[in-house]
């Protein structure tokens, strides 16, 4: 079983005439079925033309009935990200995957107002995609440190997405699904989202969960962990290690009249029973000290 998107998924580009869009949807037809994956791009100034042997349609609508395509990723440029999510959801696709960082607020607040009640669940914006390894990616994470395994990833943070990945990849686990989420203050799939899914998939045996300061994210999904979850979750917090006045995250880690630091989501989560280590490099090892030896493949 896999989260959300597998090797069976059809996929639209939103934004593939650009040059980030026709790059990265390079790069993911290149990885696991990508290439059976990747069947239409939409632009409406250039329908009829191709990208790399991919049609390009003038609307998202068209491209789902021409080729049964159900998610797509957004490239679009920020000014008009907002109304590309808006035309995927009004073409009832299942999932959107938007990349495009720097989408104003106040659109995005609009357009999670329009998809109330819709069938179209979205990640992000300003995130790195999700990734099935093995069978297909959405998003900009390099494939080559994503291998099939049991551990689930979902992460606020862009980099410790990837740096996770490896982490877990060099303990020889793998990866059942990764999630970034990302890190902006108006989204779609948010922490708790993910982890029901994870906690429902019987491929999953574990899931390291990384955050960013700011927001109290961490902590409600730490309370719901501690009260549903049935497998075991890794916390690792960026910033976690930096000194005062050095720690970095996205446009939504704004801490706020002394809440959201690194330490305070490190407590809630310790206290709701999440293994947290101060040191991503660590994941790997923590991951051997709950899961046990005999999950290890190299035992």
């Amino acid at each position: 079983m896999t989260l959300l998107v597998d090797k069976h998924t059809r996929v639209i580009t939103q934004g593939i005439t650009g040059q980030a869009g026709r790059f990265h949807t390079a790069m993911c037809r290149a990885y696991g079925q990508g290439r059976d994956c990747f069947v239409a791009g939409v632009n409406p100034h250039k329908a009829g033309a191709s990208v790399d042997g991919i049609p390009v349609f003038g609307t998202v609508m068209e491209a789902k009935a021409r080729t049964g395509a159900t998610v797509s990723v957004i490239y679009v440029p920020a000014p008009f990200a907002a109304a590309a999510i808006d035309e995927a959801v009004d073409a009832e696709l299942d999932l959107v995957v938007c990349i495009t960082e720097g989408i104003p607020v106040r659109d995005m607040i609009r357009t999670r107002d329009r998809m109330r009640g819709r069938k179209t669940l979205l990640l992000g914006p300003n995130c790195p995609g999700i990734i099935t390894p093995g069978e297909i990616k959405i998003g900009i994470m390099p494939g080559e440190t994503h291998t099939p395994g049991n551990i689930g990833v979902v992460s606020r943070s862009g980099t410790l997405t990837y740096e996770t990945a490896h982490q877990v990849h060099e303990w020889g686990l793998g990866q059942s699904t990764v999630v970034g989420i990302g890190g902006d203050p108006v989204g779609g799939l948010d922490y708790v989202d993910v982890m029901r899914l994870f906690n429902d998939d019987p491929d999953t045996e574990a899931v390291v969960m990384v955050g960013e300061i700011g927001g109290e994210a961490e902590e409600a999904c730490a309370r719901w962990v501690k009260d549903h979850m049935t497998k075991p979750v890794i916390g690792f917090i960026a910033g976690m290690t930096a000194p005062p006045g050095k720690q970095m995250g996205h446009a939504g880690a704004i801490i706020s009249g002394g809440h959201g630091s690194a330490q305070e989501k490190l407590a809630v989560m310790e206290s709701c029973g999440i293994r947290v280590t101060h040191n991503p490099a660590e994941i790997g090892r923590l991951l051997e000290s709950v899961l046990g030896s005999h999950c290890l493949p190299f035992d």
